[in-house]
Formats: structure tokens, sequence, C-alpha cells
């Protein structure tokens, strides 16, 4: 009977994978976060994502790549992936939050900026940690049960912001785990001393042309005791999004090739396999 049980239940979580979420139960709300750090605004503009029931549950602080946090047909709205991605690790229990490191500070996406005001390791690792401290004051939070996960330029923040260099006071609890998406492992491989105090997951297309994946393999290389990286193969940059056809961007700051030419895009066999292994690894009891 157990095993029937296994089997059925695993089938029902192969067919949520699959299949578009509900968002009715899983509908974001706005939310401040207070900030004011040393280069941060007073306050941090954010979408919550909060699961049905009391709680406490485990959170997760989610960090939006270059193109921004909001739908690029609806500036009021979040962009489909990070809407999908919320829905469905809300269903799965997690409250998830997407701080706006752009929007509240006034500026529009960066991707082809190569003059950033907000980077990845400086701004956007102080919104990540004044994230985390909000989620851990609410009374519906685990607060040494968060996560963190970034897409691309918010991979990169993951990337930072892991540091053991970077671990909070001893009286707010550490993110548990992280994850990062196509982040931009270059410069982190090229000084080479690198290293995360939290067990981390890196997710790459092996076809990215934006963020290589590369140099993410020699970080995971020199670190095979806390870095577990996942290669998908065929897949470019964005392969989780699936509002994104895949196509050919120009003029982008940073990319692989240096001539700001990249491929971005939805890749099916990637998505459907990145929405098993993320809540996987997250829900990896101490990683």
């Amino acid at each position: 009977m157990q095993a029937k049980h296994l089997i059925a239940l695993a089938g029902l979580l192969t067919l949520w994978m699959a299949q578009p979420v509900a968002a009715a139960a899983q509908t974001p709300g706005s939310v401040s976060i207070p900030a004011g750090g040393e280069n941060e605004p007073a306050t941090l503009d954010a979408m919550l994502f909060k699961p049905q029931g009391q709680g406490p549950f485990p959170a997760i602080v989610a960090m939006h790549g270059c193109s921004g946090l909001w739908s690029s047909k609806k500036k009021t709205e979040l962009s489909p992936r990070h809407a999908d991605w919320g829905q469905r690790l809300a269903a799965l229990g997690y409250v998830v939050i997407f701080p706006d490191s752009y929007g509240s500070r006034d500026l529009g996406p960066q991707c082809k900026n190569g003059d950033r005001e907000v980077e990845p390791y400086r701004e956007r690792v102080e919104d990540a940690n004044a994230a985390r401290r909000y989620l851990q004051t609410l009374p519906y939070v685990k607060p040494d049960a968060v996560a963190l996960l970034g897409w691309s330029n918010g991979g990169s923040t993951v990337l930072y912001t892991v540091r053991p260099k970077d671990k909070p006071r001893a009286d707010s609890p550490d993110f548990r785990a992280a994850v990062a998406f196509y982040p931009g492992c270059t410069a982190q491989a090229e000084k080479g001393d690198w290293a995360t105090r939290v067990p981390l997951l890196i997710l790459m297309g092996d076809a990215d042309d934006w963020t290589p994946a590369k140099p993410c393999k020699e970080l995971a290389a020199d670190n095979t005791d806390s870095v577990k990286l996942i290669l998908y193969p065929g897949a470019y940059h964005d392969f989780d999004n699936a509002a994104q056809p895949l196509h050919e961007l120009d003029g982008l700051a940073f990319t692989a090739n240096g001539d700001g030419t990249a491929h971005a895009g939805l890749d099916p066999a990637a998505l459907a396999a990145a929405r098993k292994d993320v809540p996987d690894f997250l829900a990896t009891p101490k990683q």
C-alpha cells in the first residue's frame, strides 16, 4: 500500500511540474522592506507570495535579473517567469519575496547599460540581506529556514551574497541554502578564491552565450563539497522563461563573445528539469 501511495504522489508531482499553476491561491501582495543601509534607499519595494495557511513556512528571497522585476507589457505586473516561480514555490509551501532592486531606485532595465548604479557585488547584496531580515520578522516565516535564489544578474548577486565574508551577525540567522540560475561566474573564477558558506545549486544551459558555463564549472570544481552544478544540454540563457521563445539579443553590455549579442529563451526540457531540481535541492534537510 505504501509503495502504491508513493507512486501516486510521484505521478501527481510530475503532473504539477508540467502544468501551469492556478494563480488564485498565490496572488502576490506589495510590501515595503526597511532598508536604509550605506548603499540602500530608505525602503525597498517588493512583491510577496504567501502560501495558504498559518505557517510558519520556510521562505525564499528571489532576486531578479538585469531586465528587472516587471512585465515588459504591463509595468505593474511581475514578469511571467517571476510570477510562475513565485506561484509554484508558494504552492509548495514557501513564502517568496521579490525585492525590486531597480524600481526602488527609479531605474529601469539595465541589461544594455555597462555603467550601472546598482551592482550585484554591492547594492544587491544589501538588498538580498534586507529582504532576508524582513522575512525573519514575519510571524508566519521560519527565521532559520530562508533560502536565496536569483536569475542572471540576480544569480551573480547570489554568488556574492553567500561568500563567507558576508555572513550576518550571530543574532541574525543566515540563509540556509542558495540557488543561482545562469549567473555570471567569470569574475569569481578569475580571482580564484571564491567560496560559499551555504550549500549552493547553480543551474546553467551548456549553450549559454550570455553568461557562459565554463567559469561556473571552475567554481563548482573548486568547491565540490558546497556547490552542485547542473548543466542542461543545448539550453541557453533564460531557459526557464516559458513566455519567451528562443531568440537573439543585441546591444547587451556584457556577453561571452564581447560583441553584445547572445541568445535567450525557453528550453522546454531544461524548464521541466529545473522545476524538479530546484524544489528537490531546497527540500534537502540541512543540505
